[in-house]
């Protein structure tokens, strides 16, 4: 799991997702749902050594709807 820092939940409505799934796709699926509904920031996918799977991380501002 990568280390929160502070920049990323300085104020209420920013939040970080990280998301694991068994495969690329996968991962990119559920971040592509986070950013159809809420403004987003992504790290690319990455490997953590002897884990399964791939993870990524979501930042969100959920202040910002995109549907408006």
């Amino acid at each position: 799991m990568r280390q929160i820092k502070k920049q990323h939940l300085k104020e209420p409505g920013l939040a970080m997702v990280e998301i694991a799934a068994a495969d690329t796709a996968t991962a990119l699926a559920v971040q592509a749902t986070l950013a159809g509904r809420w403004a987003t920031s992504v790290t690319n996918p990455y490997r953590e050594p002897g884990e399964p799977g791939v993870r990524l991380t979501c930042y969100l501002d959920i202040r910002q709807d995109n549907d408006t």
